[in-house]
């Protein structure tokens, strides 16, 4: 970790290990139908069934390989993306106890490996995640995924196809839980001498319309189609696409240019005209992310403790400043929602660039030209949806001085060790005795919401990692998660949204616009509304 007031030196440094990465990526001439795709991840994410790296992670090397009992409706690019039966072919809230959730299984499911799904399975890995005794316990993917799904009770096998889940207290946003539970087969942890180190080299064996075929730590992975995948009508058109992890978004750009890869992730935003104009295909789209620093809200002894720095910080920064330094491929945030948001709500504070009523809020929290604010704020050199972090926060301390006077001073890290914040309270180690963190997060559904806010959601039981509470919006979505009137809920959800914005929790930077560049031999993708894309129907010339 290391302390910087300007950036420059570790962007020469981060350069420098990108090309030698790049320079590792063979430049063997393209088998037919495969794509090769250039990640912001600066590691192949974990091979086991959770794959780490953020929804990066799971993009890629998450519902590809590995599927849920519910998965994302990628059918729909004209909408914001909803969920739809996966695993299991139904699934119901119990009607007197909104606790009970049942899902009836899909029959006839088998794991790459040729083992049967059935609720066998799926109480087996439900209990790797869960339940730290049991013998196929997973430290790091149990992390995650308790992370991500807070509020299990209990769960239990009434059949060999239907599995029963009791959650804590009435959660009307339940399915879009249990999206992020992916399933492994439990062979694959027997074949490993029950090792989850060997499982993902193995490699693991999940249910979806590719498998893992090759492995190569902090190299690459490669996916091959599964011929026999239990959906017949969404069965892969590619053959093979292999994933190369490249943190640094100028080598990314020269794999792409060269014909090392097909793909990139996050081109940098001064070289999107000259790529349009050499024939590459530049993709972007409106999805649900937005690009923030989290703060350390409920640690005693930060400035951000008081709701007035907060507020001040959100009026200090120049966000359309930021979108023009990103060439057009953001849009500001001033929430967690945008404004056209049916659930926006009609908060008090419009926040835009108003240095003065900063500094108002600033001298009220007793800070001033004598006395300046100062804050440390965690951030990453690279890593899933986190843009290009490094000139981004940069230009944020430069705003923040210019317009308020505040010293920003940053500790760099890598993107796993960043992520470790949000299982964390805000005055443990994994915090790296910050302000705030830089965690760009997704802001699709009520279940997101109260993942990153509710008071019951902090960390580390759940991922309200800045510890972060008020008591209206709890109270809000209190009733929201008992209700099942979907205009109800739409109402309540922008009740609680309001709070978000007059008692931020997070300072609102941008929402990405989810850009990619391609060659002209990719066809057949258009981008859904979400952090999750359907790789099944691209096809490469």
């Amino acid at each position: 970790m290391t302390e910087q007031r300007s950036m420059r030196p570790i962007k020469a440094a981060a350069l420098a290990a990108a090309t030698v990465l790049a320079m590792a990526v063979p430049a063997a001439a393209q088998q037919p139908r495969t794509l090769r795709i250039a990640m912001t991840a600066s590691d192949v994410p974990t091979t086991t069934g959770m794959p780490n790296n953020g929804y990066e992670g799971m993009r890629f090397l998450g519902y590809p390989v590995f599927e849920s009992l519910i998965l994302w409706d990628l059918s729909n690019p004209a909408q914001a993306a909803g969920v739809r039966p996966g695993l299991a072919e139904r699934y119901e809230q119990d009607a007197n106890d909104p606790k009970v959730w049942r899902f009836q299984l899909r029959r006839g499911v088998t794991f790459h490996d040729g083992a049967p799904f059935n609720a066998d399975a799926v109480i087996w890995n439900l209990d790797r995640f869960f339940r730290t005794d049991s013998p196929q316990a997973d430290a790091a993917g149990g992390a995650i995924v308790r992370g991500r799904v807070a509020g299990l009770e209990s769960y239990r096998k009434i059949d060999e196809f239907t599995v029963e889940m009791t959650t804590v207290r009435p959660i009307s946003y339940w399915p879009y839980l249990v999206v992020y539970i992916l399933y492994t087969s439990p062979q694959s942890f027997e074949q490993a001498g029950r090792d989850w180190g060997r499982v993902a080299s193995l490699p693991a064996a999940g249910t979806g319309p590719f498998r893992l075929t090759r492995f190569v730590p902090r190299q690459q992975a490669e996916l091959t189609r599964h011929d026999n995948y239990w959906d017949a009508n969404n069965r892969a058109r590619l053959e093979r696409i292999t994933l190369l992890p490249m943190p640094e978004a100028n080598t990314r750009l020269a794999a792409l240019r060269s014909g090392q890869v097909d793909w990139i992730e996050v081109p940098p935003p001064d070289a999107v005209q000259s790529l349009r104009g050499a024939g590459f295909t530049i993709s972007t789209g409106s999805y649900p992310h937005v690009w923030p620093w989290v703060f350390a809200a409920g640690r005693a002894g930060s400035a951000v403790a008081d709701v007035r720095v907060r507020q001040a910080l959100n009026y200090c920064i120049d966000r359309e400043g930021m979108v023009a330094l990103l060439n057009g491929l953001a849009e500001p945030s001033v929430a967690f929602f945008k404004p056209n948001d049916p659930a926006f709500g009609n908060p008090q504070n419009r926040y835009r660039l108003d240095a003065a009523r900063g500094r108002a809020l600033l001298a009220e929290a007793g800070y001033n030209a004598q006395r300046p604010l100062r804050l440390r704020v965690g951030i990453s050199n690279s890593g899933s949806g986190q843009m290009l972090p490094l000139p981004m926060n940069e230009f944020l301390q430069a705003s923040l001085k210019e317009n308020c006077g505040v010293d920003i001073a940053f500790e760099v890290v890598e993107w796993n060790t960043l992520l470790g914040a949000l299982r964390a309270a805000p005055d443990q180690p994994a915090w790296l005795g910050t302000d705030a963190v830089n965690i760009s997060l997704v802001s699709s559904d009520p279940s997101q919401m109260a993942r990153w806010f509710l008071g019951v959601n902090a960390s580390p039981r759940g991922s309200n990692a800045g510890h972060w509470r008020d008591e209206a919006f709890d109270a809000a979505f209190t009733a929201l998660e008992q209700e099942r009137d979907p205009a109800r809920i739409t109402e309540l959800l922008a009740r609680a949204h309001e709070r978000l914005v007059d008692n931020p929790p997070w300072l609102w930077i941008v929402h990405d616009l989810n850009p990619r560049a391609m060659s002209r031999r990719v066809r057949n993708f258009t981008p859904a509304q979400s952090w999750f894309q359907d790789l099944t129907r691209i096809e490469v010339q």
